[in-house]
């Protein structure tokens, strides 16, 4: 079992900044990809983010692309989202999702993740 904490969000005004936090304890986080969903009111969950174990695999959803960085630090077992020129519609609760995976790839669906947060809100004003 993998337990995630998210954590830094907040409120900013748009063009702002936040960096999201996702800690994770007990089995071996090394050893999970990890991906940030997001859910914004009355909308389906819909993936922003995710990397790979080694770090080496990264993929991002088109519209946060040159905005959005996913990082990790295995030895605090935590992975990051940085979030850089923030929109309105940026708007959202940011979950964090692992999975224990042989394979070293950054998974994009909810199906692919065994593990969840609790999330944290992130709201955007104009």
């Amino acid at each position: 079992q993998v337990q995630l904490v998210e954590s830094g969000g907040g409120l900013v005004q748009a063009g702002g900044s936040l960096r999201l936090s996702c800690v994770a304890s007990g089995r071996s986080f090394s050893n999970c990809n990890v991906g940030w969903f997001r859910q914004a009111p009355g909308k389906e969950r819909e993936s922003v983010a995710a990397i790979s174990w080694s770090g080496g695999g990264i993929y991002y959803v088109d519209y946060v692309k040159g905005r959005f960085t996913i990082s990790r630090d295995n030895a605090m077992n935590t992975v990051f989202l940085q979030m850089n020129s923030l929109k309105p519609e940026d708007t959202a609760v940011y979950y964090c999702a692992a999975s224990h995976n042989y394979h070293d790839y950054a998974p994009q669906y909810e199906s692919q993740y065994d593990y969840w947060g609790q999330g944290t809100q992130v709201t955007i004003s104009s």
